[in-house]
């Protein structure tokens, strides 16, 4: 496996940003000749696009979990980019963090590295935040993603934002994301009518995964996403045990998504 940090600019921010990478080393079929070894070599990587959470930024899961581990055993490419506190959303006074992570970054790093374009072997997955990214990237662009992962996900936005009491410290710093607080629900940015809007337009919905603790303070929230999938014949994969809002846990349920993901080469 290599690991890379990338740093590029990008033209949906603005600015410079970085973003990291783990890339299988490439393997080489039968080789007849130097002037064939380029063209004999593996071209496409299923590929992982793991988000970090709020108070986290790129590196956090190469340094807080065994996951280039993991992507070696699976042979997966990961790709870690670096959001800030954005929700993975094109903020109202900040960043187009959404357009970045969804569009203009896969399209760079699909020229530069042997990423594969195929639905069929790009995931994406997250903690926290990153859940609640995961899941939002995956609906808005189901045609993108064959399967998505939250871990002890930002599930509920579509209410909590609303809500000076349930938002807390961030309910100012929602309005610099989100824009208008009154109109998250049923938008883009409420998971819960992103899935509604497919279910009704029978499109082909990506696998999901979603685990959370039981101690967890957004264990209550993935119990109310939980219920909805299933009371809407939405197919879901759910686990739950006894965790916090924690690193050990995440790391172990990493395992579990790629191990649950449908990755040819492993």
């Amino acid at each position: 496996m290599a690991l890379l940090e990338m740093n590029l600019f990008s033209d949906s921010l603005g600015m410079a940003s970085s973003v990291n990478i783990i890339l299988p080393e490439i393997l080489k079929k039968s080789i007849k000749s130097e002037q064939d070894e380029r063209r004999d070599f593996k071209t496409e990587y299923p590929v992982l696009y793991l988000l970090h959470g709020l108070s986290d930024d790129h590196t956090s899961w190469i340094r807080r979990s065994s996951i280039e581990r993991y992507a070696e055993n699976a042979g997966l490419a990961v790709i870690m980019p670096a959001v800030h506190r954005s929700f993975y959303t094109d903020m109202a006074q900040g960043q187009d963090y959404f357009t970045y992570v969804s569009q203009e970054l896969p399209r760079k790093l699909e020229k530069i590295f042997p990423l594969t374009t195929k639905r069929e072997e790009t995931f994406i997955a997250g903690l926290s935040m990153g859940g609640y990214g995961a899941f939002k990237l995956a609906l808005n662009f189901p045609e993108k993603f064959a399967a998505a992962a939250s871990l002890s996900g930002a599930l509920n936005i579509g209410e909590h934002v609303t809500s000076k009491t349930e938002a807390g410290e961030l309910y100012e710093e929602f309005k610099w994301i989100f824009g208008d607080l009154e109109k998250v629900k049923n938008s883009k940015h409420d998971l819960f009518y992103l899935l509604k809007r497919l279910k009704g337009r029978q499109a082909e919905i990506p696998e999901l995964y979603q685990c959370c603790g039981t101690e967890d303070f957004l264990y209550q929230d993935n119990l109310k996403f939980k219920k909805f999938c299933s009371k809407n014949n939405i197919k879901l994969k759910y686990e739950e045990e006894k965790a916090d809002h924690e690193w050990w846990y995440w790391d172990k349920k990493i395992k579990s998504v790629i191990d649950w993901l449908p990755v040819k080469s492993k």
